[in-house]
């Protein structure tokens, strides 16, 4: 006598199968017209395919078609609950990570060619910076790139208030039309 074949699974021959080639074309326009998109239909029914190969051939089934679209039903419900979750994740993940102006994504970094634009400018800069003349140049990075205030960069430089004012205003002066556009 023959042990029971529960562990089997379906096989290429079995009433599923056929059942499954038979309504293959049908289950895929089922599937395309609920995701309206046919390459998801395809996977859909590749992923039912699949399901079927898993299951217990022993049982009789009475109804096979009707088991298919059943099964292509549930496989079609996954999917869209995979999909609403992972689209609930993405926007998880946007509202955290991003800025947002009137419900719209707000860039935080410039553009490339505006990033570009800005180097280039922090370069022009700083050649004419290094061209002013020394206590000019000194009195401005120590007061507008350091951070000193007019007084103390007079008492750094030993000249007086009034002096690094008149070397800041030059300095600017310089600067302004160095890179004036």
């Amino acid at each position: 006598m023959a042990a029971p074949r529960s562990t089997e699974r379906v096989d290429d021959e079995g009433p599923l199968y056929r059942a499954f080639l038979e309504k293959r074309e049908a289950l895929l326009l089922f599937l395309a017209a609920r995701t309206r998109c046919m390459a998801t239909a395809e996977d859909l029914l590749q992923d039912l395919y699949l399901k079927l190969h898993g299951l217990d051939d022993e049982a009789a089934v009475r109804a096979p078609a009707g088991l298919l679209y059943g099964m292509a039903t549930n496989v079609l419900v996954d999917h869209v609950r995979s999909r609403d979750r992972s689209a609930r994740r993405d926007a998880s993940w946007r509202q955290e990570t991003r800025s947002t102006l009137a419900g719209e994504d707000v860039a935080e970094e410039a553009a490339a060619d505006e990033a570009l634009i800005a180097q280039e400018r922090v370069r022009l800069l700083a050649e004419a910076v290094a061209e002013l003349p020394p206590q000019m140049g000194r009195a401005f990075r120590l007061h507008k790139l350091k951070g000193l205030t007019q007084a103390q960069t007079a008492q750094a430089m030993g000249v007086s208030v009034k002096m690094v004012e008149q070397h800041i205003q030059a300095a600017v002066r310089n600067l302004t039309r160095r890179l004036r556009p």
